[in-house]
């Protein structure tokens, strides 16, 4: 298994100048724990689930290639090779997840989850 583990420094931001003003953007992943590769992402993504009472399956399982967590803030995204859509046979419900997806978690709870779309 080979993977690359990196953090992102807390002093990370991006200025952007527009025509009036210059606009401060904090990046939200300053400070984030980041793993690549399929076989860490997943590995990431079960002690995650584990760690705030979800059930193992709840996130996308296709062809992770980036994962990371900032631990301050809750804030974990999971970045795919393309979009990935996962049916649901209990449920009969069909799950679509973009390339990259994004959400706020705490113990027993995920919020703010963005590009997800679910039938």
């Amino acid at each position: 298994m080979s993977f690359m583990a990196g953090v992102i420094p807390s002093s990370f931001s991006l200025r952007l100048k527009s025509k009036s003003s210059s606009i401060l953007f904090t990046d939200e992943r300053a400070g984030a724990e980041i793993v690549y590769g399929k076989e860490a992402c997943d590995q990431f993504s079960a002690e995650l689930m584990k760690e705030i009472g979800f059930p193992s399956g709840v996130l996308p399982t296709g062809e992770l290639v980036e994962c990371g967590r900032v631990r301050a803030t809750g804030f974990v995204w999971w970045k795919c090779k393309a979009a990935y859509e996962h049916f649901s046979v209990p449920t009969n419900s069909k799950t679509s997840y973009a390339a990259e997806t994004t959400a706020y978690v705490e113990k027993g709870r995920m919020k703010k989850m963005t590009r997800v779309k679910t039938k």
